[in-house]
């Protein structure tokens, strides 16, 4: 099975057109610059720009919790689209204000804006472009020294979802993933959804259960809403998806460790538990 991953990763890679980022990493400093720094509620938040490629900066938001001890847990917060690296502090959304409800119960979190559909830099991708941002922010956070690196999550709803699951997948460093509203199959992602998914020979290689499966035998927990309907992010395809991903969690022998979280709600995050899953894993 871990070979398996091995081996799907890095041709995923390919595809995504990051190989070379990807080996040049330790190589791109983050040069961290911080632009304003306020107040809020149980926490202090930074705007801050880090470096994510030699020629491209990205523009992120951190949050310290004003409380306790470090080292902290940490998670990166990725919103959907239509949305902005702000959007999962609001907590009139859709999102529930989650990644501000984490800060204020002692966890380090930063988001990134992942909802542009123009890729930046020639010879890239527009999903690698996105996921490459967000194993910055990872870097980001595994270098701070309030952060304890190894409890650094992930979490997101939509796009944020898909992303979750990319960035899970991708980087062993994220140990804990919650991707909301998302679980689903690509036939289904073909037909009245954006098709900013697609990458030339994805579909050749991989279905999502499959991505998903490269996050075994780390935690993960996808939520889908009931009131999802058939054209969206139905329970029902969610359900069939997990028992594709199950198998190589028990292969693994954490059978445990991967959940679908059905609530009653629709395409918004559940926020107990997702609040219940970080705090018992993270």
């Amino acid at each position: 099975a871990a070979r398996w991953q091995n081996e799907v990763r890095e041709r995923l890679l390919a595809i995504l057109l990051l190989s070379d980022l990807w080996e040049q990493k330790s190589a791109i400093p983050l040069n961290p610059v911080t632009l304003s720094e306020e107040p809020a509620e149980g926490f202090t938040r930074w705007e801050i720009e880090i470096q994510s490629t030699p020629r491209r900066r990205i523009p992120a938001v951190v949050t310290m919790p004003r409380e306790g001890t470090p080292p902290f847990p940490a998670v990166v917060c990725v919103h959907g689209h239509g949305g902005t690296r702000h959007s999962v502090y609001d907590t009139g959304s859709i999102y529930k204000g989650f990644a501000a409800e984490l800060a204020r119960r002692g966890t380090v979190t930063i988001a990134a804006d992942v909802g542009r559909h123009d890729v930046r830099e020639v010879g890239r991708t527009l999903m690698g472009e996105r996921l490459w941002d967000l194993i910055r922010c990872v870097d980001h956070l595994a270098g701070m020294k309030e952060v304890d690196a190894k409890r650094i999550g992930c979490a997101g709803l939509s796009l944020g979802g898909e992303m979750a699951m990319w960035l899970g997948a991708m980087d062993p460093r994220v140990a804990a993933t919650v991707s909301a509203g998302f679980l689903t199959t690509m036939d289904q992602m073909e037909q009245n959804h954006c098709l900013c998914w697609k990458v030339a020979g994805l579909r050749a290689l991989v279905d999502y259960a499959d991505i998903y499966s490269l996050i075994a035998p780390r935690f993960l927990q996808c939520q889908n809403g009931l009131k999802e309907g058939p054209r969206d992010f139905y329970v029902p395809l969610a359900r069939e998806a997990l028992k594709e991903i199950q198998p190589i969690f028990a292969d693994f022998g954490h059978p445990e460790r991967v959940t679908l979280d059905i609530h009653g709600g629709g395409h918004e995050i559940d926020l107990p538990a997702l609040l219940k899953f970080f705090e018992e894993n993270l």
